[in-house]
């Protein structure tokens, strides 16, 4: 696994009045810091990649659909430079994924139904002074294929 990426299982509770899920716990052993949280989609077949944040972590977990997460380690110094892990996340397979800063990250949903993604990242959105990086989901040096 990219040098440190954490990944906690989550369980979904059901009964017969529907069902509950915890994300994300401030006494998790994952938990660095509250920024905010905020929920995002994707269509079906669409591709929402690549980006990094210098100043915050993110913790995505799929609710609704299915979606694939892929990271990409870029950083020179690190042990796992050069390395790409990929999740299938959807309330069938409930995780929460950690994406520490500095690391590319995007997810492309794969179910016939919008994907629906919680994050939490550790710091509020500044519209004035944005901390995210983009690349082009196709067309960059990194050795991964969204179209698959």
């Amino acid at each position: 696994m990219i040098e440190g990426v954490e990944v906690k299982n989550l369980r979904v509770n059901y009964d017969e009045r529907g069902h509950l899920m915890e994300v994300l716990r401030s006494d998790d052993k994952i938990f660095k810091k509250f920024g905010q949280a905020y929920i995002t989609t994707a269509l079906p077949g669409v591709t929402k990649a690549w980006h990094y944040h210098k100043l915050q972590d993110d913790h995505f977990c799929c609710i609704f659909g299915k979606m694939r997460l892929a990271i990409y380690d870029s950083r020179k110094n690190s042990k796992t430079f050069g390395e790409i892990n990929e999740w299938e996340l959807s309330l069938d397979n409930p995780k929460l994924v950690k994406i520490p800063k500095l690391l590319y990250h995007g997810f492309k949903c794969i179910s016939k139904e919008e994907a629906i993604v919680i994050n939490i990242p550790t710091a509020p959105y500044n519209p004035e002074n944005p901390d995210e990086y983009r690349l082009d989901a196709f067309s960059n040096d990194i050795p991964y294929d969204w179209r698959k």
